[in-house]
């Protein structure tokens, strides 16, 4: 699509980066505000307890 507009190659990673800045910012203030915990699901076991 980029070659279809006459983009020059060169231009095709600034332009994948800057589409998406908002999400990687989004991403560190989610860092910063969380204290860097990571959200994991619940973990239930299946397997008996080992003695």
């Amino acid at each position: 699509v980029y070659e279809m507009m006459g983009i020059p190659l060169e231009l095709y990673t600034p332009i994948f980066a800057v589409a998406r800045i908002a999400g990687w910012s989004a991403h560190r203030i989610e860092e910063l505000i969380g204290l860097n915990k990571i959200i994991r699901p619940a973990y239930l076991s299946v397997m008996d307890e080992k003695e």
